[in-house]
């Protein structure tokens, strides 16, 4: 079952970060607090959303952090935001992360996790569905190619963060 996240998924959503994070081999990367999270996906500027994946829960009695919102027990999420494309005039849906857990891999959430938001970008009208995959994860780029997703091999991601964007702003201040 695939819904969408709310403010009680909160802690599985920030702990799907933090296992996402480890598996990318960054955990140390992963500052995000459970507050920051919340803020973003429900604060009064919001910038993202979230879907959870979630497998009907046998026994409901033992509450732990992989539970959620719902009725199930979550085992993966996709967090989304809208960017915008010049080219097409319209808005488009950027997956930020997707995550399922290895014990539910396999069980077809990845793909319908894609297909919520896929079906969001039709919806709306957003032409555009894009994402990065790490080169080295062959099950995702497995599955990408399954739903019929291209890379696009001309366009290298570039990232600009601490000391050097700090000293780029600086030049903002300069003139």
């Amino acid at each position: 079952m695939i819904r969408t996240a709310t403010p009680d998924d909160v802690p599985v959503i920030h702990a799907l970060i933090r296992e996402l994070a480890a598996y990318e081999r960054a955990l140390e990367e992963a500052r995000a607090t459970e507050e920051q999270v919340h803020a973003a996906l429900f604060g009064p500027d919001a910038v993202a959303h979230a879907l959870i994946a979630e497998e009907p829960a046998a026994d409901r009695t033992g509450e732990d952090s992989s539970q959620g919102a719902g009725s199930g027990t979550v085992v993966g999420f996709a967090l989304w935001f809208r960017n915008f494309s010049t080219w097409t005039g319209t808005p488009g849906l950027y997956l930020e992360d997707l995550y399922v857990r290895p014990q539910a891999r396999g069980g077809g959430h990845g793909k319908a996790l894609l297909a919520a938001l896929a079906a969001v970008c039709v919806e709306r009208g957003y032409e555009r569905f894009e994402w990065a995959v790490l080169d080295w994860n062959e099950k995702a780029l497995g599955v990408y190619r399954s739903i019929g997703a291209r890379p696009q091999d001309e366009w290298t991601v570039q990232r600009l963060s601490g000391p050097a964007l700090a000293e780029l702003a600086a030049l903002a201040h300069a003139r």
